[in-house]
């Protein structure tokens, strides 16, 4: 396709820019990582820009050996894990019928699911509601407040009427219903949407943190971001270091790997989904 000249320099202006802002979001966390790679004596002398000194791995090998942290990583890994698919399930089930001309509701039904989105429930109504249902100090509510988004659901709902009609009479025509026709083959054939939206939802459950600030008093129940908090602001949870030691960490070495520990998974995962990314989160906004 023939580009003007234009065109051409509006296009290398945007990957320049976005290089740049690339270049710009990477410094922090280059910064981290290179601090919880250096040596407490090059910390402590502010010596330490993007790159280690004295490279070590004394933080890692005394983060690494903490079963508190450990706990807190599999609590959250697996309450990730569950909510995604849990959240993933549901969106389904309801963006399935509201896609539907049939389903009369449907309109109401969006009307209210776009009110949610516009009107945000009040903190204290909202954590005396959590409360009363059980959820206090119960590490279910680190998933039963996330398991539906409106956002996602409008993204699901919209991929969802893109489907043919003629796939779907012929799939009534084998016998089929509505659920094995979610199942059997719409479903199967929204790995772009459920990709991204398993992202979605599985960032805001890894990251969460004023859910459990609020609701979970148990320390055994605590997800890995609070633990982080605690592990960085609590002077008691660092290890005590006297004049002389052969330990080469101090407390700005640990909370920088601790940091660094916690993003790990979700940059991990990121390259599988990347693909679908785009492409899912596109398609599901052409058509509403």
């Amino acid at each position: 396709m023939f580009e003007s000249r234009g065109e051409r320099v509006m296009r290398y202006s945007i990957v320049v820019l976005l290089c740049l802002l690339s270049v710009t979001a990477l410094i922090p966390m280059l910064s981290v990582l290179s601090l919880s790679f250096s040596s407490s004596r090059m910390v402590d002398q502010n010596l330490v820009t993007l790159w280690p000194r004295e490279f070590t791995f004394d933080s890692w090998l005394y983060i690494i050996d903490r079963p508190d942290l450990w706990k807190s990583f599999m609590l959250t890994l697996s309450t990730t894990v569950i909510g995604t698919l849990l959240a993933l399930l549901v969106t389904a089930l309801l963006a399935f019928p509201l896609a539907k001309k049939e389903f009369l509701p449907a309109g109401l039904l969006m009307i209210a699911v776009v009110i949610t989105m516009v009107f945000k429930a009040p903190i204290i109504p909202y954590f005396l509601t959590v409360r009363s249902i059980g959820l206090y100090n119960d590490p279910l509510v680190l998933i039963v407040p996330h398991i539906l988004s409106p956002f996602n659901l409008i993204i699901m709902r919209a991929f969802f009427k893109q489907f043919p009609k003629e796939l779907e009479e012929a799939a009534f025509m084998e016998g089929c219903g509505y659920f094995r026709l979610l199942f059997s083959f719409v479903l199967p054939l929204s790995k772009a949407v459920l990709a991204t939206l398993a992202l979605f939802y599985g960032v805001v459950l890894w990251n969460q943190f004023q859910h459990p600030l609020f609701f979970i008093q148990d320390p055994d129940w605590f997800p890995l971001q609070i633990k982080i908090r605690q592990f960085i602001t609590d002077v008691n949870e660092m290890p005590l270091m006297g004049p002389v030691t052969d330990i080469n960490y101090n407390d700005r070495t640990l909370r920088s790997a601790t940091v660094i520990f916690a993003i790990v998974p979700v940059i991990l995962v990121y390259p599988f989904l990347q693909r679908y990314f785009v492409k899912g989160a596109m398609i599901g906004s052409v058509k509403g």
